[in-house]
C-alpha cells in the first residue's frame, strides 16, 4: 500500500476485523478475567493511531504497521491492569518446577502422566491446572525482580541490567531457546509452530491435531512450562 490512506474512516472500517483477529489470538493466552471486548476497544484505538501516523513513504506496509500498533495498545492495557493474578503465576511455577525436577532426574522430557504424578494430582486435575495457566508466557518481568513487591510499576520498570528484552536479544539465549524448542515433544513443537509461525488460531490447530480448542490451550501451557524449565538459568 503506497502513501497515506485517502480516507481514514475507510481504513478503520477495512482493518477493524484485524483488531478482532488479534484480540482473539491474544485471548488464548489470557485468563478468563480478561474481556475480549476490552481488548478490541483498545485495539481499535491502536488502529486509529496507526491510520493517523502511517507514513507510506518509508516503505512500510500498512497492515504490518497497524498490527504492531494494535498489539502494542493491547499489551499496554494488559500491563496497566496487572492482568496476571498471583495464584496463576504460582500454578505456572509449580508446573515449571515439576518439569525441571523430572528432567534433571530422568534426563528427558516428562510425559503428562509423569508431571501430574510429580505434582501429586490426578491427570484430569493437572490438565485443568494447565487450562488455568493458559496465560503462561516465556519470561515474566517478575523473573527479574522481587516477586513479593506489591507495586506493579515497580516490578515492571526494571533497570537495564534486569531487562527481559536484553535477555531475549542475547545470542546465547536465542541459541538456548532454539534448542529448547527442538527438544519439545513432537506434538507440542508442531502446535507451537502453527500458533506462532503460521498464526493459526486454537480452533484451526485443534482441527489439524484432532483435539478440542481447550486441549490445544493445555498443550500450549505445557509447552511454555517446558521451555521455561529448560531456560531456568537465564532467569537468575
Amino acid at each position: 500500500m503506497a502513501g497515506k490512506p485517502s480516507s481514514q474512516d475507510e481504513q478503520i472500517t477495512k482493518y477493524a476485523p484485524l483488531v478482532k483477529r488479534i484480540a482473539y489470538h491474544m485471548m488464548a493466552r489470557l485468563p478468563a478475567s480478561v474481556e475480549v471486548d476490552d481488548l478490541i476497544q483498545v485495539g481499535l484505538i491502536g488502529l486509529m493511531d496507526a491510520v493517523a501516523r502511517f507514513d507510506g513513504t518509508q516503505g512500510a506496509q500498512f497492515e504490518s504497521y497497524a498490527t504492531q500498533r494494535i498489539r502494542g495498545s493491547m499489551l499496554d492495557e494488559l500491563r496497566e491492569a496487572d492482568w496476571l493474578p498471583r495464584h496463576v503465576r504460582q500454578k505456572s511455577r509449580q508446573i515449571e518446577a515439576a518439569i525441571h525436577r523430572l528432567e534433571q532426574r530422568n534426563g528427558k522430557a516428562p510425559t503428562e502422566q509423569e508431571i501430574s504424578a510429580e505434582l501429586g494430582m490426578p491427570i484430569d486435575q493437572y490438565q485443568s491446572m494447565l487450562g488455568d495457566v493458559k496465560c503462561s508466557q516465556l519470561l515474566y518481568y517478575e523473573d527479574f525482580s522481587d516477586e513479593d513487591s506489591a507495586n506493579f510499576l515497580e516490578r515492571y520498570l526494571a533497570d537495564g541490567s534486569s531487562d527481559p528484552l536484553s535477555v531475549l536479544e542475547d545470542e546465547g539465549f536465542r541459541a538456548s531457546l532454539v534448542a529448547a524448542i527442538h527438544n519439545l515433544p513432537e506434538r507440542e513443537r508442531s502446535m507451537m509452530g502453527m500458533y506462532y509461525e503460521q498464526d493459526m488460531n486454537l480452533k484451526e490447530i485443534g482441527a489439524v491435531l484432532g483435539v478440542s480448542e481447550s486441549r490445544v490451550c493445555q498443550l500450549h501451557s505445557q509447552a511454555v512450562a517446558r521451555l521455561r524449565a529448560q531456560l531456568k538459568i537465564w532467569k537468575r
